[in-house]
C-alpha cells in the first residue's frame, strides 16, 4: 500500500484528506492557494527543523513564510498562544486570502484551526498532522478550539479546512507511547463503526501499531474514512457527528483531573471502557463485548481505570462539559459493535455503579 489515497469530506466547504508516504511537500504546494501572499506556519518546538524545510519550499514562490512555535500538547491551546500568533498575523498585514497551516500534532491542528477561523472572521487554514491523533480525529472535521481554566475545548470553531495532508513518514519517529495513545481513537472507531479494525488488532496488536505495516494503514484509513463521512453530513455536531464522542465525556473529565498531563488517548480509552460498562449495566450492552472493550484496549497497553475516589469531581466536571444539556448529562453508548446511540441524563446511580466498575 503505497499510492496516494485521497479520502473526500463532502459538505459547505468540501475538502480532501490525503493519504500517503512522502506526499508532504508535494501535496502541500498544490494546496496552497495562488491568492495566499503570507502564510503563519504554526508548529510546535519538537517540529521546529521540519518547519524551517516548509519554509524554504514555501518561500519559493516568492511567498513570505512566518514560523510561529507554540508550547506542546495541551499548553498550546490556550487563549495566550492564540493571542500571540493574532499578534503575528495582525503585525504583518494577513489579509483575509492569507493563509494559516497546522503542522504538528492535535493541539496544534486545533489552535491553529481556531487562529485562521477568528482572524478576520475567518482565513483558510491548511493542516498537517504529524500525530496519529492529529490524522485520524483532530485535523479532520473543521472542530477548532482552545482550553479555559473550567474545562477542555469550552472556546472554539467549526471551521473546515482547504485541505489535510496526512503523511505517514511523520510518524515513523513517533514513540511507541504516542502510537499507542492516539490509536484510542482509532479503536473508537472500531467501536462505533468499523469492527474490522478490532479484528485486525485482536489479530496482531504491534502489527497493527508498526506504520510500516498494510495493517496499520488500513486502520488509519478506515478512521479517516468515518470521520469524513460522519462530519461530512454533520458539521457541526446536530446529530450524527455526536457519536465521534464516544468515551470523550469521562475522558475530557479524566484530562482536567490530570491537568492535561495525561494523553487524551489515555483518557479516552477509560471513557470508553466507562461508557461500555454505562452500557452493560443499562441492559443494552453485552458482557461479551464489555470484555472485548477492555481485552483490546490492554492488549495496546490503554488503561481502563481510574481512581476510585475521583467520582465527586469527575460528576462534576462532566456537568460542565459542552456535551451537556443544561444539567443533563449525555453519554454516547453501544447498544451493540457499530451501533452507538444517546443515553440522556441517567439517572446517577447508574453513572456511580458504572465507575465503580473501573474504579481502581
Amino acid at each position: 500500500m503505497t499510492d496516494t489515497t485521497i479520502i473526500p469530506v463532502a459538505g459547505d466547504r468540501p475538502y480532501d484528506v490525503t493519504v500517503g508516504r512522502g506526499i508532504l511537500r508535494g501535496a502541500l504546494n498544490a494546496a496552497v492557494p495562488d491568492a495566499a501572499r503570507k502564510v503563519l506556519l504554526v508548529h510546535q518546538p519538537s517540529m521546529a527543523t521540519a518547519a524551517g524545510q516548509l519554509r524554504a519550499s514555501l518561500s519559493e514562490s516568492g511567498r513570505q513564510i512566518l514560523l510561529a512555535e507554540i508550547p506542546d500538547a495541551e499548553e498550546g491551546k490556550r487563549i495566550e498562544v492564540a493571542a500571540f500568533c493574532w499578534q503575528v498575523m495582525g503585525q504583518a498585514d494577513f489579509t483575509r486570502t492569507d493563509l494559516v497551516i497546522g503542522f504538528g500534532g492535535g493541539a496544534v491542528t486545533d489552535l491553529a484551526g481556531f487562529v485562521a477561523a477568528t482572524w478576520l472572521r475567518g482565513v483558510e487554514v491548511i493542516q498537517l498532522p504529524t500525530s496519529v491523533l492529529g490524522m485520524v480525529d483532530a485535523a479532520v472535521g473543521g472542530k477548532t478550539g482552545i482550553n479555559t481554566n473550567e474545562g477542555k475545548n469550552l472556546v472554539g470553531a467549526f471551521w473546515p479546512p482547504r485541505a489535510v495532508i496526512c503523511d505517514l513518514d511523520l510518524l515513523d519517529s513517533l514513540s511507541q507511547n504516542e502510537r499507542i495513545a492516539g490509536f484510542a481513537e482509532v479503536l473508537k472507531a472500531g467501536f462505533i463503526r468499523h469492527p474490522e479494525i478490532l479484528d485486525l488488532v485482536e489479530a496482531d496488536p504491534e502489527t497493527a501499531l508498526d506504520p510500516a505495516s498494510d495493517a496499520f494503514r488500513r486502520c488509519i484509513e478506515l478512521a479517516i474514512g468515518m470521520k469524513a463521512q460522519v462530519v461530512g453530513e454533520d458539521l457541526r455536531e446536530a446529530g450524527l457527528r455526536e457519536m465521534l464522542n464516544y468515551g470523550h465525556t469521562l475522558g475530557h473529565a479524566i484530562e482536567y483531573a490530570e491537568r492535561y498531563q495525561w494523553r487524551h488517548g489515555a483518557a479516552v480509552s477509560v471513557g470508553m471502557m466507562y461508557a461500555a460498562e454505562l452500557s452493560r449495566l443499562a441492559g443494552r450492552l453485552s458482557d461479551d463485548v464489555v470484555d472485548r472493550h477492555r481485552d483490546i484496549l490492554t492488549s495496546l497497553g490503554l488503561p481502563t481505570t481510574y481512581r476510585a475516589g475521583a467520582w465527586t469531581s469527575l460528576l462534576a466536571t462532566m456537568r460542565r462539559d459542552k456535551k451537556a444539556r443544561g444539567s443533563m448529562l449525555r453519554f454516547v453508548v453501544l447498544d451493540d459493535l457499530a451501533r452507538p446511540t444517546i443515553m440522556q441524563a441517567p439517572d446517577e446511580s447508574l453513572l456511580f455503579a458504572a465507575y465503580q466498575e473501573i474504579g481502581a
